[in-house]
């Protein structure tokens, strides 16, 4: 912009009547003036504060000082400071919620321009709770941003509410985590008073702890940093943990540990531990062979259940497969029939269908697999299923509800996998429950 353009925009901000705008359209008029290495600049915010003392409404006042103090920082002057500390003086003298509102936006705009020290400083002035602690937040996260850990840590002693203080904890945590510093991060855990911060504290550290490829013992340095805590919080804090050491892939070191998890626990462990690695089928084969007797059960029967929730998919395929040939479990067995019939994978759920015994369990295999044939229109192959179920009651059932199904299909109606529940309210009508 040619400079004497510059003189006509001064020129014209003479004419605005408000102090407020005008004041601040000098301010404006400056930063520009600077970022076009104009040396008049100065001459524009000295015209920008003379309107701030123009104007009779506090509240305008000290808005238009935060916004001229703001546009002078953003030009590296050092007279930002002091019109800063002229906004806050004012604002000292405002009732409340005004004066803490007002901070916030002190805080705010100081933190823009990355003068951290000077946003701490007034976020501490916040009287209401609620909004210190937020300020006091964004100001930590900024610290953390800039690698000042020592302040962040500083902050984190200063915030005693929740979930503030975990929310804190958190953030410093996961910086130390970041730079590798182990045993700091063990120190920073001491300071969760949030349950469930805490829970999301330990995933994370089994997150960084395989990015970092630590030898087993940090694993276990970690492992009793949550029985520790455990007293207080109880064993969700280690359960937490190794959820989250299993998702990074390392079910040996789970498993390996699994006899510190009390017995009643496990189960939740292990069902919580099938859905952390449900999305990686060779993670759920280590884990089935990692573990025996119930808790094997356990597993491959939390897994049917949790793809059966799912559309089909044919990566799944083999263990399933396994998973029915396995199993002591008939019915294991009858999940793992009804999820290959969906695959179409007709001979292998036929074969673990001809295993079962239970006559009511081999009827729900088998109506899985005339259900799946049914869809495909193979009314055959539907009947022939049906009549596989030899037993006299649940035989005569099975082919009954088949023989319903493909007439409600033969005309026009609409197909319902519904055997499992038609199943069981017969089951109760026959034994008078």
């Amino acid at each position: 912009m040619p400079v004497d353009l510059y003189n006509e925009a001064l020129y014209l901000t003479r004419s605005i009547n408000d102090p407020y705008l005008r004041a601040i359209t000098y301010a404006r008029i400056g930063y520009y003036m600077h970022r076009a290495k104009n040396p008049r600049y100065g001459e524009a915010f000295t015209r920008a504060l003379k309107a701030v003392a123009s104007i009779d409404n506090p509240l305008l006042l000290v808005k238009a000082l935060i916004e001229v103090a703001t546009f002078l920082g953003k030009t590296g002057s050092k007279g930002a400071s002091k019109t800063f500390t002229q906004a806050y003086e004012s604002i000292k003298t405002f009732p409340q919620p005004l004066r803490d509102e007002m901070l916030e936006e002190l805080v705010h705009r100081l933190l823009e321009l990355g003068r951290i020290d000077d946003a701490f400083f007034y976020a501490r002035e916040i009287e209401n709770s609620v909004k210190r602690n937020d300020a006091l937040l964004r100001v930590l996260h900024n610290y953390i941003g800039k690698g000042n850990l020592r302040k962040a840590r500083l902050i984190l002693e200063l915030i005693e509410d929740e979930p503030w203080h975990s929310i804190a904890a958190y953030e410093v945590l996961k910086e130390h985590l970041k730079r590798e510093e182990f045993g700091s991060a063990i120190k920073v855990l001491s300071e969760f008073k949030s349950e469930y911060w805490l829970g999301e504290a330990m995933k994370a550290v089994a997150i960084h702890l395989k990015k970092a490829n630590v030898p087993e013992g940090t694993y276990e340095k970690f492992v009793d940093v949550a029985l520790g805590i455990s007293s207080s919080v109880g064993f969700e804090v280690l359960i937490s943990f190794l959820i989250g050491v299993a998702a990074q892939g390392e079910i040996d070191f789970v498993i390996g540990v699994l006899s510190k998890v009390p017995r009643e626990l496990r189960p939740e462990l292990l069902r919580s531990i099938v859905l952390a690695v449900l999305d990686r089928p060779e993670l759920l084969e280590r884990l089935i062979d990692r573990l025996i007797g119930d808790e094997k059960e356990l597993v491959m029967s939390s897994i049917l259940d949790a793809l059966l929730e799912r559309q089909p998919n044919y990566e799944y395929y083999e263990l399933v497969r396994r998973i029915g040939s396995e199993t002591d479990s008939e019915r294991i067995i009858v999940k793992a029939v009804r999820y290959l019939s969906k695959l179409h994978a007709y001979d292998d759920a036929w074969e673990l269908a001809s295993k079962l015994t239970n006559p009511y369990l081999r009827s729900l295999a088998f109506g899985s697999i005339a259900v799946e044939k049914l869809k495909e229109n193979d009314v055959d192959g539907a009947i022939d299923a049906s009549l596989e179920v030899k037993d006299p009651r649940w035989g005569s059932w099975l082919l009954s509800e088949i023989i319903a199904k493909i007439l409600e299909v033969q005309t026009g109606g609409e197909l319902k996998e519904d055997i499992e529940e038609r199943a069981e309210a017969q089951r109760k009508l026959w034994e008078g429950s």
